[in-house]
């Protein structure tokens, strides 16, 4: 029972990564009503950027270690910002009443584009950060197991948790989440009523790309490295998870992600870890069919 509990724990901090990038993928899906291969680069791009300006500061600029991180956590909101900018006016916008094909192209051009600044920065090689509140908090214990996350796990799940119920009243209580909505499900009777549909199309790009960015941040304290092609397998697995849940809610789409998460762990904890990703797509392909409409 006690190494269940553990890798149910495991599984709330890679359940919130997911949850996060959820959540700020379906805020851009809600307007753009578009696959979004570019989701996953924009959350390694950063998180890989979070790495080497932490680095830079620590060994360069003779920082502290904490105002290393601060300037690594810094340098991942401005290059989010930044992407958020170019994606949503220069890609997004003018290709959004086109062809679904082209917004897939683009953005896959887009992502490997991130792909490889990230490679060429680090010169192709691999920088690591050193552990960083790795103090293990025991729940549980007996003889020779205990139950264990470290301050950096809790730390992670809290800051999910408040961004997420941020998020959930921005979106169902603010005047930006009235207006997402209406641009969501109409942005041409959104447009007679008033609603500045370019300006909500562009908030809600820089808004996904900044949260996808939290979790880049929170994925490099965590893990201590993202790889290059780290965005790939994240944003395909975003990608079926949204797709599985929810395009027109965040927050139930954060749900369903968190729960592919802790399956994640579970099946890590239990099974072969290769089989891990095969299994957990092929599980989330399984739903898509089963909840295809049927056809007359």
């Amino acid at each position: 029972m006690l190494y269940f509990l553990q890798q149910l724990l495991n599984g709330l901090h890679a359940g919130a990564l997911y949850a996060l990038l959820a959540f700020g993928y379906v805020v851009i899906n809600g307007v753009l009503h578009r696959t979004n291969l570019a989701y996953g680069g924009v959350f390694a791009f950063c998180g890989h950027a979070m790495i080497l300006a932490t680095l830079f500061g620590y060994d360069v600029l003779w920082l502290t270690w904490p105002a290393a991180i601060g300037l690594g956590v810094a340098a991942a909101f401005f290059y989010a910002w930044v992407a958020g900018f170019i994606l949503s006016r220069h890609v997004l916008e003018p290709l959004a009443g086109r062809s679904p094909n082209s917004v897939v192209a683009a953005t896959l051009a887009v992502a490997i584009v991130l792909m490889e600044m990230s490679r060429i920065a680090a010169d192709t090689k691999d920088y690591w950060l050193p552990p960083f509140l790795s103090q293990p908090i025991v729940f549980a214990s007996r003889p020779g197991f205990q139950v264990t996350l470290t301050v950096n796990q809790l730390s992670g799940c809290a800051v999910a948790i408040v961004i997420l119920f941020l998020g959930a009243w921005t979106m169902n209580r603010s005047m930006f989440g009235r207006s997402w909505r209406a641009v969501s499900d109409d942005p041409v009777a959104a447009a007679m009523c008033g609603v500045d549909g370019g300006g909500v199309f562009r908030g809600s790009v820089i808004a996904g790309s900044l949260i996808a960015a939290l979790a880049g941040v929170l994925a490099a304290l965590h893990y201590g490295n993202i790889s290059f092609g780290t965005g790939m397998i994240y944003g395909l697995k975003i990608l079926f998870v949204t797709a599985a849940g929810s395009y027109s809610s965040p927050s139930r789409a954060a749900l369903g992600a968190a729960a592919y998460g802790i399956g994640e762990a579970l099946w890590a904890g239990y099974f072969a870890v290769e089989w891990r990703d095969a299994w957990m797509l092929a599980f989330l392909a399984a739903v898509l069919v089963l909840r295809a409409p049927a056809r007359d």
